[in-house]
């Protein structure tokens, strides 16, 4: 075979392969373009959530406020106590007679019971203890803190009471005993009299003397 022909066979032959290539490289699927990559929001931290304000305190009401002052209501009651026990009975009778007047309160009458229980008579401490009752079952604000020792001055006092009625009936009956022995006495005093008054024996006659016997 001529050379040129081969050469010319050669060049058609590359030059077809060079064609098919090309269609091939044509017909390739191109790769898929890559998504667009989603825009990146920042979300800002939310900011801490603020304590929530503290109620504000309510302002004390009357019972409270009466509350508040019972210290220094028993402090005074509690005073009072320990000066009335060395009033002597004419002070003690003018301090019972002061109160009394002064119309009542809770501590005014706490103050007169204390009195009342120092004269120790049983009237007074019927009295007393009636002041205290009083105290106990008041409903209003000022006696809450007066009225533990309302009930423990009450027990105090219905204990001296006992005490007192027992006295009583022990000197009651030294009374009555002392009258049957002056009863005794008056009786026998009267028969000693009698007696006295009663005639003696008569004295008898002596005996004639007789004569010597020889």
């Amino acid at each position: 075979m001529p050379r040129e022909t081969f050469s010319r066979r050669a060049l058609v032959a590359a030059g077809g392969c060079a064609v098919l290539l090309a269609a091939c490289a044509a017909e390739a699927p191109r790769p898929a373009a890559s998504p667009a990559a989603a825009p990146t929001i920042a979300i800002a931290p939310a900011p801490p959530a603020r304590p929530a304000p503290a109620p504000a305190a309510a302002a004390p009401g009357p019972a409270a406020a009466a509350a508040l002052n019972a210290p220094a209501a028993l402090e005074v009651a509690v005073g009072y106590a320990e000066r009335v026990r060395s009033l002597p009975a004419a002070e003690l009778a003018q301090e019972v007679q002061r109160l009394g007047d002064n119309g009542y309160s809770p501590l005014r009458g706490i103050q007169l019971a204390l009195a009342l229980a120092q004269t120790r008579t049983a009237a007074n401490t019927v009295r007393a203890q009636a002041l205290l009752q009083r105290v106990q079952v008041d409903p209003g604000s000022e006696p809450q803190g007066l009225q533990p020792f309302a009930r423990w001055l009450a027990a105090q006092l219905a204990e001296q009471r006992r005490s007192e009625e027992a006295a009583e009936r022990q000197a009651q009956q030294l009374r009555d005993a002392q009258r049957r022995i002056d009863q005794l006495n008056e009786r026998l005093e009267a028969l000693r009299a009698i007696e006295r008054s009663l005639p003696g024996p008569k004295p008898s006659a002596p005996a004639p003397h007789a004569p010597p016997s020889r």
